[in-house]
Protein backbone atom coordinates (compact mmCIF):
# COMPACT_ATOMS: atom_id res chain seq x y z
CA UNK A 1 0.00 0.00 0.00
CA UNK A 2 1.18 3.45 -1.24
CA UNK A 3 1.02 6.04 1.55
CA UNK A 4 1.28 9.86 1.78
CA UNK A 5 1.30 11.72 5.16
CA UNK A 6 0.45 15.56 5.38
CA UNK A 7 1.59 16.74 8.63
CA UNK A 8 -0.21 20.58 9.39
CA UNK A 9 2.64 20.98 11.48
CA UNK A 10 5.80 22.05 9.84
CA UNK A 11 8.07 21.64 12.84
CA UNK A 12 10.59 18.49 12.57
CA UNK A 13 9.47 16.84 15.96
CA UNK A 14 6.07 18.13 16.25
CA UNK A 15 3.71 16.33 18.04
CA UNK A 16 1.23 15.93 14.99
CA UNK A 17 4.61 14.48 13.33
CA UNK A 18 4.74 12.06 15.49
CA UNK A 19 1.20 10.58 16.14
CA UNK A 20 1.70 10.41 12.11
CA UNK A 21 4.80 8.22 12.23
CA UNK A 22 2.66 6.35 15.13
CA UNK A 23 0.26 5.29 12.83
CA UNK A 24 2.36 5.11 10.03
CA UNK A 25 4.40 2.34 12.08
CA UNK A 26 0.64 0.20 12.08
CA UNK A 27 0.43 0.25 8.13
CA UNK A 28 0.53 -3.55 6.60
CA UNK A 29 4.18 -4.85 6.18
CA UNK A 30 5.72 -3.65 2.91
CA UNK A 31 3.82 -0.37 3.04
CA UNK A 32 5.70 2.66 1.54
CA UNK A 33 5.02 6.02 3.08
CA UNK A 34 5.91 9.60 1.46
CA UNK A 35 5.73 12.23 3.80
CA UNK A 36 5.14 14.95 1.57
CA UNK A 37 6.47 18.66 2.15
CA UNK A 38 4.30 21.37 1.79
CA UNK A 39 6.11 24.18 3.17
CA UNK A 40 6.77 25.70 -0.39
CA UNK A 41 3.53 25.77 -2.15
CA UNK A 42 2.55 29.82 -3.01
CA UNK A 43 -0.52 30.16 -1.37
CA UNK A 44 -3.67 28.58 -3.84
CA UNK A 45 -4.47 31.19 -6.35
CA UNK A 46 -6.27 30.02 -9.92
CA UNK A 47 -3.94 32.88 -11.67
CA UNK A 48 -0.93 30.38 -10.81
CA UNK A 49 -2.85 27.33 -11.41
CA UNK A 50 -2.79 27.57 -15.19
CA UNK A 51 -1.94 23.86 -17.23
CA UNK A 52 1.58 23.67 -17.99
CA UNK A 53 2.76 26.98 -15.85
CA UNK A 54 1.72 25.39 -12.46
CA UNK A 55 4.19 25.60 -9.95
CA UNK A 56 6.74 22.52 -9.62
CA UNK A 57 6.00 22.36 -5.66
CA UNK A 58 2.42 22.08 -6.54
CA UNK A 59 2.93 19.42 -9.49
CA UNK A 60 5.04 17.24 -7.08
CA UNK A 61 2.39 18.09 -4.18
CA UNK A 62 -0.42 16.35 -6.67
CA UNK A 63 1.78 13.53 -8.12
CA UNK A 64 2.36 12.47 -4.80
CA UNK A 65 -0.79 12.19 -3.72
CA UNK A 66 -2.07 11.04 -6.86
CA UNK A 67 0.27 8.06 -6.78
CA UNK A 68 -0.71 7.49 -3.38
CA UNK A 69 -3.66 4.52 -2.37
CA UNK A 70 -4.59 6.45 0.72
CA UNK A 71 -3.16 9.64 2.88
CA UNK A 72 -3.19 10.61 6.56
CA UNK A 73 -3.44 14.23 7.87
CA UNK A 74 -1.79 14.93 11.06
CA UNK A 75 -3.35 18.42 12.27
CA UNK A 76 -2.63 20.76 15.32
CA UNK A 77 -5.46 23.05 16.12
CA UNK A 78 -4.39 26.57 15.42
CA UNK A 79 -6.30 29.50 17.10
CA UNK A 80 -9.20 26.80 16.56
CA UNK A 81 -8.68 25.53 13.36
CA UNK A 82 -7.16 24.13 10.25
CA UNK A 83 -3.93 25.30 10.04
CA UNK A 84 -3.30 27.63 6.57
CA UNK A 85 -0.52 25.66 5.13
CA UNK A 86 -2.43 22.20 5.42
CA UNK A 87 -5.61 24.19 3.98
CA UNK A 88 -3.43 24.96 1.76
CA UNK A 89 -2.33 22.13 0.37
CA UNK A 90 -5.49 20.73 0.16
CA UNK A 91 -7.04 23.16 -1.55
CA UNK A 92 -4.05 22.47 -4.11
CA UNK A 93 -4.87 19.12 -4.27
CA UNK A 94 -8.41 19.25 -4.84
CA UNK A 95 -7.76 20.94 -7.93
CA UNK A 96 -8.77 21.12 -10.86
CA UNK A 97 -12.32 20.76 -9.27
CA UNK A 98 -13.96 16.77 -9.81
CA UNK A 99 -10.62 15.71 -11.20
CA UNK A 100 -7.96 16.96 -8.62
CA UNK A 101 -5.45 14.27 -6.68
CA UNK A 102 -7.39 14.21 -3.66
CA UNK A 103 -10.48 12.66 -5.23
CA UNK A 104 -11.40 9.08 -4.32
CA UNK A 105 -8.77 9.11 -1.87
CA UNK A 106 -9.20 7.48 1.68
CA UNK A 107 -7.90 9.44 4.13
CA UNK A 108 -7.56 8.77 7.81
CA UNK A 109 -7.10 11.97 9.84
CA UNK A 110 -5.54 12.69 13.59
CA UNK A 111 -4.92 15.15 15.54
CA UNK A 112 -2.43 15.68 18.58
CA UNK A 113 -2.54 19.38 20.62
CA UNK A 114 -1.52 19.84 24.49
CA UNK A 115 -5.26 21.03 25.39
CA UNK A 116 -7.78 18.11 26.55
CA UNK A 117 -9.90 18.95 23.09
CA UNK A 118 -7.28 16.98 21.04
CA UNK A 119 -7.56 19.07 17.97
CA UNK A 120 -11.00 18.17 17.46
CA UNK A 121 -12.16 21.45 15.74
CA UNK A 122 -9.15 21.26 13.71
CA UNK A 123 -10.11 17.58 12.92
CA UNK A 124 -13.36 18.35 11.96
CA UNK A 125 -12.04 21.37 9.31
CA UNK A 126 -9.97 18.79 8.06
CA UNK A 127 -12.44 16.19 7.25
CA UNK A 128 -14.88 18.79 5.71
CA UNK A 129 -12.14 20.21 3.43
CA UNK A 130 -10.99 16.92 2.25
CA UNK A 131 -14.70 15.86 1.77
CA UNK A 132 -15.47 18.80 -0.20
CA UNK A 133 -12.35 18.25 -2.09
CA UNK A 134 -13.71 14.52 -2.71
CA UNK A 135 -11.30 12.39 -0.64
CA UNK A 136 -13.28 10.27 1.44
CA UNK A 137 -12.42 10.40 4.60
CA UNK A 138 -12.95 7.18 7.01
CA UNK A 139 -15.83 8.30 9.85
CA UNK A 140 -13.78 8.02 13.11
CA UNK A 141 -10.97 10.61 13.57
CA UNK A 142 -8.57 10.13 16.41
CA UNK A 143 -7.27 12.73 18.93
CA UNK A 144 -4.66 12.63 20.84
CA UNK A 145 -5.26 15.85 23.94
CA UNK A 146 -2.84 16.70 26.19
CA UNK A 147 -0.06 15.48 24.06
CA UNK A 148 2.80 17.46 25.73
CA UNK A 149 2.55 15.02 28.63
CA UNK A 150 3.22 12.19 25.71
CA UNK A 151 5.65 13.49 23.62
CA UNK A 152 7.36 15.59 26.29
CA UNK A 153 7.34 13.18 28.75
CA UNK A 154 6.94 9.43 28.06
CA UNK A 155 7.36 8.98 24.79
CA UNK A 156 4.78 6.57 25.31
CA UNK A 157 0.96 6.56 23.75
CA UNK A 158 -2.16 5.60 26.21
CA UNK A 159 -3.52 2.63 25.11
CA UNK A 160 -6.61 3.92 24.02
CA UNK A 161 -5.07 6.12 21.68
CA UNK A 162 -2.55 2.90 20.37
CA UNK A 163 -5.87 1.04 20.00
CA UNK A 164 -7.52 3.99 17.77
CA UNK A 165 -4.81 4.15 15.77
CA UNK A 166 -4.96 0.78 15.40
CA UNK A 167 -8.61 0.90 14.13
CA UNK A 168 -8.01 3.69 12.12
CA UNK A 169 -5.46 1.96 9.94
CA UNK A 170 -7.23 -0.90 9.59
CA UNK A 171 -10.46 1.35 8.36
CA UNK A 172 -7.95 2.81 5.85
CA UNK A 173 -6.36 -0.19 4.65
CA UNK A 174 -10.22 -2.16 4.45
CA UNK A 175 -11.06 1.17 2.21
CA UNK A 176 -7.78 1.13 -0.18
CA UNK A 177 -8.91 -2.69 -0.39
CA UNK A 178 -12.03 -2.31 -1.34
CA UNK A 179 -11.35 0.79 -4.04
CA UNK A 180 -9.00 -1.42 -5.81
CA UNK A 181 -11.51 -4.40 -5.91
CA UNK A 182 -13.80 -1.72 -7.36
CA UNK A 183 -11.23 -0.70 -9.82
CA UNK A 184 -10.70 -3.74 -10.80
Amino acid sequence: MNVVTLVGSLRADSHNRQLAQAAVALLPAGSHVANVDFSTLPFYSEELDIEGQTPTSVQKLRQEIAAADAVIVATPEYNGGLPGGLKNAIDWASRPYGRGSLVGKPVLVVGASMSPHAAKWARGDAVRALGVAGAKPIDDTIGLGTSHEVFGGSKVLPDETIEALRAGVSCLTAAVAEANLQAA
